[in-house]
């Protein structure tokens, strides 16, 4: 949804400067009072609470996002059909989860937004799928051939459900990358490829200047960087993308805090700064917001940082 003036295309809107991106959709659900504990995370509400979802994705328009992510970084057909979905109901539910967000940015603009407003379809990593953490590992056993056969299925309802980009996120490592570069072709709808990053490498220790060059002569990748990794290891990766790539660069990371498995609860300090966002942007960072942990009021700051929303 753009207005009749603005860039017509995200990718035209990161060429003429930087775009807020939405926050982590988990956390602005689970301050709602809504319970998460399930294999399908968020993508449960798809089917269950639907507007809840909606709602999510409005908190993040009124607060100066220009981009969100759909609720689908776990809906898979494998992960519905544990839960009893036959395939057409899951692909119903993967589509449903754009015209939620669809639904947000027209919410949005009767609430007064003006800006032009965006719906990137996310597609988790196949660890997202098994919902064990192995997301943040890699280097599943699979080969590039079998995980770019479990991604096309996703990403070809996605793309039919015309977002206006697709989010390639959490990436863990090149082979990974590799089969969802593999997947996106054809599909007519451009994508941002994002990985999730430890230092100065993937999560499986690959070096981030090999796993940013894959990207780099892909026509439709739009973006390329990181996100929900600890704010402090994005400054370099989003140097290193822009240096490698060429490319408009995304940064998303998580708000710092560290999850007490033990306790459950959530410790230390948020180390997502005003500081750090201006350091990415310089940096060569174009597509600016959050993960885990970072939500309406932080994506608040970054718009008011960036003079954007």
């Amino acid at each position: 949804m753009t207005s009749d003036t603005a860039p017509r295309s995200l990718a035209a809107a990161l060429a003429a400067g930087t775009v807020v991106l939405d926050g982590g959709m988990s956390n602005q659900l689970e301050a709602a009072g809504h319970d998460l504990s399930d294999a399908l995370w968020s993508a449960r509400l798809l089917a269950e609470r639907p507007e809840a979802i909606t709602e999510a994705h409005l908190a993040y328009f009124l607060a100066g996002a220009d981009v969100t992510i759909t609720a689908s970084y776990q809906a898979t057909f494998e992960g519905f059909a544990e839960r009893g979905f036959d395939r057409r109901r899951a692909a119903e539910l993967i589509a449903l989860s754009v015209g939620l967000a669809r639904e947000a940015a027209r919410l949005a603009v009767a609430r007064g937004v003006s800006r032009p407003l965006w719906v990137a379809a996310s597609a988790g990593p196949y660890g997202a799928m098994l919902a064990d953490g192995s997301e943040y590992r890699g280097r599943y056993g699979l080969t590039v051939e079998e995980l770019e056969h479990f991604h096309r299925p996703r990403l070809e309802v996605l793309a039919a459900a015309r977002p206006d980009v697709l989010a390639l996120e959490t990436v863990p490592d090149t082979d990974e990358a590799q089969a969802l570069l593999r997947a996106v072709r054809g599909l007519g709808v451009p994508a941002w490829l994002s990985y999730t990053v430890a230092g100065d490498r993937t999560r499986a220790g690959q070096p981030l200047d090999e796993a940013f060059a894959l990207a780099a002569d892909a026509e439709e990748v739009i973006a390329v960087g990181v996100n929900c990794c600890a704010p402090q290891d994005a400054g370099a990766a989003v140097a290193t993308a822009a240096r490698v790539t060429g490319k408009p660069v995304v940064v998303y990371p998580n708000s710092g805090e560290e999850w007490d498995a033990e306790a459950r609860v959530w410790k230390g300090r948020s180390a997502f700064t005003a500081e750090r966002v201006e350091a990415w942007q310089a940096a060569g960072a174009r597509l600016i917001g959050g993960c885990c942990r970072v939500g309406p009021a932080a994506i608040t700051e970054v718009a008011r940082t960036l003079g954007a929303g």
